[in-house]
């Protein structure tokens, strides 16, 4: 794990505490490309009332608006979580380069904790780091369901 998907990654944990903030389940993401970030969001679900707000779905549009196109080849997107197969999907339609995420998610990951689509059958495949700054990431989830929980 080098130095520089650290930095991007904090940058989505900075985005996750927002959702936390909001009272949103904690994750954050950022898409990079030519080392800059294009698009950043966190989730927004029970804010827009939107079952689809995932921080990784704001984040592809984000990046999609930006340059212009429904295909981000060249990008890389950095996220919290593992994401569920709502946001897997969408990777792989905008034909995103390279997934990058903090936590593993066991009941809804789909990079290889439930399922993985990314094993072969569609017609792109990502590149895929798990576990960067794994533990901040787990924190901050188990912190806001622990407060959940109690409240």
């Amino acid at each position: 794990m080098s130095s520089i998907d650290q930095m991007y990654m904090r940058e989505a944990l900075k985005e996750a505490q927002r959702a936390f903030d909001a009272e949103e389940v904690p994750v954050g993401a950022v898409i990079v490309s030519g080392g800059r970030i294009v698009a950043r969001a966190h989730n927004q679900i029970r804010m827009l009332k939107d079952p689809t707000a995932h921080a990784e779905m704001i984040a592809i549009t984000q990046a999609a608006a930006y340059f212009g196109s429904e295909r981000l080849p060249d990008a890389a997107m950095y996220v919290t979580i593992e994401p569920c197969t709502m946001c897997a999907g969408a990777l792989v339609l905008a034909r995103m380069k390279q997934l990058v995420f903090g936590a593993w998610d066991p009941k809804a990951g789909a990079f290889g904790s439930k399922l993985n689509v990314n094993e072969g059958r569609l017609n792109h495949r990502i590149s895929v780091m798990p576990g960067v700054l794994e533990a901040e990431s787990a924190a901050l989830l188990k912190d806001f369901f622990r407060a959940k929980r109690t409240a």
